[in-house]
């Protein structure tokens, strides 16, 4: 009798290769393999490949047996042969061999024994790490999919046995992973039936991670025992390992798992591991895929767009935290379809919102105002998101966002791109202009334009200082806040924060360059736009400390950045402008607000004495401020902001030792070379076609049509004034007494005509008045061919004269040339 009681006669007539695998196995299965016959059985499949395929359905023969038998002894002896025999051949002959061992494996993975399961799963691991020489068509992982991934679902009761069967089943999730990659056919291991049970099944037991932030950096390399002990842990790395290895055409199918799973389980709210994940996700990609994911995220959020606002916010957080990774790589062909779908979004929490407030009637108020908080955080989280990503990209992409984030600002005469604020009333619009200028602030943060053309381009600057964007305190400051950022290119504006009268300006060490050509142009295109806003956002009402502030600042860096001596000109006439609105109070300002303008002027004309380095014109500063502090404390910015109690019942327009004087500065600055002349033209704003649409009150430029209200108002008037000018009306028109006083008066008048009188009326006026200069122009200098005259006060030309000609006689009459 042979071994295990078959007769040698018999054995003798069996099949040499099954004589071999039956020798391997010993009497008492404690004895484990023998060795010898192990070595033989070896040896033959070597020699014989052809016969490795018997060899390899004997052998699942015998083990389907002994499973069946519950024998596990024999079960371990039949693997570790066929472990043995897999590494060792490496022939063309193995692929129907690998059948035999594949299907053995998933006799054991069937099994309900916790140890023959892992004892299947540590088989094929070995088998996924080695490299066949030839590629398998026709093999497929899908049962091994199933079964590793229901294993990583385990919930035996005994929580050593869930570990270990957890951790088999990641661990077999990984060898199949390798070994797809690997394959010829590593296609197939991604279709989304696939990745449907592989992701969620790795993101399960992630979960289990006590530290969250052990998964938000770039792959680690945790040991082995760890990795062992810990199936989080273990998940982690097979995650990132699988997301390594995804390319360009399977991204979409290994990320859109993800957002079931968190969907499924509710991760969003709170939203800690989501953000984990996706940290997890954006390290491990390839960088040049991570427009993929930003595109998948931006899609979820369209599709769980009514979802709760906590639910949308956390989207939105893991949609940061994700441009914060990108950002620093590539981003693709994404920016704009970021920005686009984050507003629109914004739009609709707005709705939400407002929607919420016109229902509050049918709720509690706790309720609603939970529900307003709540939009809030969706909204602070778009605005963050927009910023960061914004402020993260290169110049030339940040100015293009700039110009689309505002052309989607609702302002007046907008164009039809704006974000339709119809259906949202006054109260949404002036949410909408809210956040996206705060989220406009955010992208402008840090920009450092060569030009300031560049950064405030005209289709920018005009929206950005629209008559609309000035109705609310809050809007104001944000555009000047915005304007700040664009203007200060040498980060000054930290030095100039606060209002204040500064002792000596060279202690802030200014930074600043010569004004450039480009410079000089644009302020001499656009800096009345620049004047005109600062103007009108003095004169509201609803001012505060900070409006104040932010004005002071954006008069101080434009002074530093774009000022030359033809702009410190302007700003001295527009300084002066501003005292006077105090000092008339044509508008009815409350009396903080004039002393606040007072404390403006001051505070900025301290500063620009000191920036130019003109003495008599800081001394003429220096002389109005001191006696201020004496007997008008209130018009100084340290006195007006912290004690609005003290506050004067009115202002007398005779103290002049109290107001700065344009005769004095224009004096002062004439004896250091600069050209004073316009200073003796007050300031007046440009008018735009906006004023006259808006709910403003229109200001015109009186300096470029007053010439059209002193003609009159009737044409017999006109004709009556156009009288002769002589040498008389010259000389009189040059005396300077009493002209400061005619000119307040002409303002007066010309400021009251363009408020009141209609358009059609003012238009008619220009138009007869310029065809009646242009009448007298050419009676001026007409050229009259007619014979030579000899009265007195002519000149005529005869023969005798060296430049006579035949031609006729030309005559020029004097007085009417002059």
């Amino acid at each position: 009798m042979g071994r295990k009681g078959v007769c040698c006669c018999c054995a003798a007539l069996r099949p040499r290769y099954k004589r071999l695998v039956d020798n391997i196995f010993p009497e008492d299965p404690k004895d484990g393999l023998v060795k010898a016959d192990m070595e033989k059985l070896t040896f033959y499949a070597v020699s014989a490949p052809e016969k490795l395929d018997r060899i390899g359905a004997y052998l699942a023969e015998r083990l389907t047996r002994d499973v069946a038998r519950h024998r596990y002894g024999y079960v371990l002896i039949a693997m570790e042969a066929l472990d043995q025999l897999l590494m060792a051949c490496h022939s063309q002959s193995i692929k129907p061999f690998v059948e035999s061992f594949l299907h053995m494996v998933a006799k054991l993975l069937e099994s309900g024994e916790p140890k023959l399961q892992v004892l299947g799963t540590n088989s094929f691991v070995k088998f996924a790490n080695i490299e066949e020489d030839t590629p398998s068509y026709h093999r497929r992982y899908d049962f091994f999919v199933s079964r590793f991934s229901a294993m990583c679902h385990s919930r035996d009761p005994d929580p050593e046995i869930q570990n270990e069967i957890r951790i088999a089943g990641i661990r077999g999730i990984q060898g199949v992973v390798r070994k797809a990659v690997n394959d010829e056919l590593r296609a197939t291991i991604w279709e989304p039936q696939h990745m449907d049970k592989i992701v969620p099944s790795l993101l399960f037991n992630m979960q289990k991670i006590e530290d969250i932030d052990s998964r938000i950096g770039p792959p680690s390399s945790p040991t082995v025992g760890v990795k062992e002990e810990n199936p989080s842990v273990l998940a982690e790395n097979c995650f990132r390992e699988l997301l390594g290895r995804a390319t360009y055409g399977n991204m979409n199918n290994a990320v859109r798992p993800v957002f079931a799973h968190l969907d499924h389980h509710k991760l969003w709210d709170p939203n800690e591991f989501a953000v984990s994940c996706f940290k997890i996700i954006m390290y491990s990609i390839q960088a040049q895929y991570s427009h993929h994911v930003i595109q998948e995220i931006l899609g979820h959020l369209d599709v769980r767009k009514r979802d709760s606002a906590r639910v949308r916010a956390g989207i939105i957080q893991v949609l940061l935290e994700a441009v914060a990774i990108a950002a620093k790589g590539s981003i693709g062909p994404t920016v704009l379809e970021v920005f686009n779908t984050l507003l629109k979004h914004l739009r609709i929490s707005v709705d939400f919102e407002l929607s919420d407030r016109r229902n509050s009637y049918e709720s509690s108020t706790l309720s609603i105002s939970s529900k307003e908080s709540d939009e809030r955080i969706v909204q602070n989280a778009i605005i963050q998101t927009i910023g960061f990503f914004g402020s993260n990209l290169p110049d030339y992409q940040r100015s293009e966002i700039m110009m689309f984030i505002m052309s989607k600002v609702p302002v007046l005469g907008a164009t039809s791109q704006s974000l339709d604020p119809s259906n949202l009333g006054d109260l949404g619009t002036r949410r909408i202009q809210i956040m996206l200028l705060r989220s406009l602030l955010m992208v402008t943060s840090g920009y450092k334009a060569t030009t300031i053309s560049n950064a405030l381009p005209a289709p920018f600057l005009d929206p950005l200082l629209s008559p609309s964007l000035m109705e609310d305190s809050e809007l104001r400051q944000l555009v000047l806040e915005i304007l700040h950022n664009l203007i200060d290119r040498h980060d000054n504006r930290a030095k100039l924060r606060g209002i204040r009268i500064i002792p000596d300006v060279s202690d802030l060490k200014i930074k600043r360059d010569k004004i450039s050509r480009q410079d000089v142009s644009f302020m001499k295109k656009h800096g009345q736009q620049l004047y005109r806003h600062i103007y009108l956002g003095c004169k509201e009402e609803d001012n505060v400390q900070k409006n104040f502030e932010l004005l002071f600042t954006s008069l101080a860096l434009t002074t530093i950045e774009l000022a030359n001596e033809e702009v410190v000109i302007d700003l001295i006439r527009l300084a002066i402008a501003l005292q006077d609105i105090a000092i008339i109070n044509e508008d009815n300002l409350p009396m903080f607000n004039r002393c606040g303008v007072m404390a403006l002027v001051a505070a900025y004309l301290n500063f620009l004495s000191q920036m130019i380095a003109v003495p008599a014109f800081c001394q003429h500063v220096s002389k109005v401020i001191e006696t201020r502090s004496v007997e008008a404390a209130y018009f100084l910015p340290e006195t007006i902001f912290k004690d609005k109690a003290n506050l004067p019942k009115s202002l007398e327009k005779d103290e002049t030792d109290l107001f700065f004087l344009t005769n004095k500065i224009a004096e002062s600055l004439g004896g250091s070379g600069y050209n004073v002349e316009r200073l003796s033209v007050p300031y007046v704003p440009q008018v735009t076609d906006e004023d006259r649409l808006s709910r403003r009150k229109s200001i015109v430029d009186t300096v470029s049509l007053q010439v059209d209200i002193l003609s009159g108002c009737g044409v017999e008037d006109k004709v009556d004034n156009t009288e002769e000018i002589t040498f008389e009306a010259l000389k009189k028109a040059i005396d300077n007494n009493g002209l400061e006083e005619q000119e307040k008066e002409k303002r007066r008048l010309v400021i009251e005509k363009f408020q009141k009188a209609p358009f059609e009326e003012i238009a008619a006026q220009c138009e007869t008045k310029a065809n009646l200069l242009h009448d007298r122009l050419a009676q001026i200098l007409e050229l009259t061919i007619r014979p030579p005259p000899s009265p007195s006060g002519t000149m005529t030309m005869t023969a005798g004269h060296p430049h006579y000609h035949s031609v006729p006689v030309y005559e020029m009459k004097f007085p009417d040339l002059f």
